[in-house]
């Protein structure tokens, strides 16, 4: 078990980099995740490894240790009344004449949520309607956001995806034995991959973006990273724009100008 005094400085160095809290009871988890690093670099103590990240001039092993660390848990159509929700907007945008539409998965993972959004929108475009669609999708961990990108995914990934959509924008592959499952370039083309640290605004984004989906992210970080996070939210949205948090997730007790629509969706204006 990695010792007290290393935890909270390597703590303080991931707070500070990128605005994740890691509270005492995650030191088994940190752990765990580092000894990956240990067993990559050839290094025996955590205390050898915080030296090792302090003389990396590179930053490279910073970046390293945020991947470890950071916590990727989606799938497709994860709460999925979110995305009833984005379909019933979107329409209601394109009947009124809308047709450039900017939005942002933040805190993407390795994809799922922002395939999942680019399939929606698509299947609820107006066949009358021709758009200028873009997803901006953004991770602070490299790893994922390579995957996502790749857009490949195992065939259990995929299982909760209906068949329909999984058939129209998917290309099933076989190789010695294992089903895949690739991402079509229909779904590629509306969707930007870009790495970003969210416990770092302003952000180069200029906006007015129509929605903003970022769930289950901010349960890792404090009230202070959090406010300022809300903030450039609230900057970046159009006036009647919706944030999408995570059903676990609440802003209450936070200074905030958003104001709720239902549990967990929240607009501007």
């Amino acid at each position: 078990m990695i010792d007290r005094k290393t935890f909270d400085r390597l703590r303080e160095i991931v707070y500070e980099k990128s605005g994740i809290n890691l509270t005492e009871n995650k030191k088994a988890l940190v752990t765990a995740r580092l000894n990956k690093r240990l067993r990559a670099l050839g290094l025996k103590t955590h205390k050898e490894y915080l030296e090792y990240l302090l003389n990396d001039k590179s930053g490279d092993e910073l970046i390293h240790m945020i991947d470890v660390i950071s916590t990727n848990v989606t799938r497709f159509f994860r709460e999925s009344d979110h995305f009833d929700f984005l379909k019933k907007v979107f329409v209601r945008w394109v009947e009124m004449g809308q047709r450039r539409f900017r939005m942002w998965s933040a805190g993407c993972s390795s994809g799922e949520e922002p395939y999942s959004m680019a399939m929606v929108l698509l299947e609820a475009l107006p066949a009358y309607a021709e758009v200028d669609l873009k997803i901006l999708a953004t991770d602070i961990s490299t790893q994922v956001l390579e995957r996502a990108s790749e857009g490949v995914y195992e065939e259990k990934k995929v299982m909760e995806i209906p068949r329909g959509l999984l058939s129209k924008y998917f290309v099933r592959d076989r190789t010695d034995g294992e089903v895949t499952y690739s991402v079509s370039d229909r779904l590629k083309r509306i969707i930007v991959f870009r790495r970003l640290n969210l416990a770092r605004p302003p952000f180069p984004m200029k906006g007015p973006l129509d929605v903003i989906f970022c769930r289950n992210v901010m349960i890792y970080f404090d009230k202070y990273v959090r406010e300022n996070l809300l903030e450039e939210f609230y900057r970046l949205l159009k006036d009647d724009g919706y944030l999408f948090l995570g059903h676990s997730e609440s802003i209450t007790g936070i200074k905030t100008n958003f104001r709720p629509v239902r549990p967990s969706i929240y607009t501007k204006g």
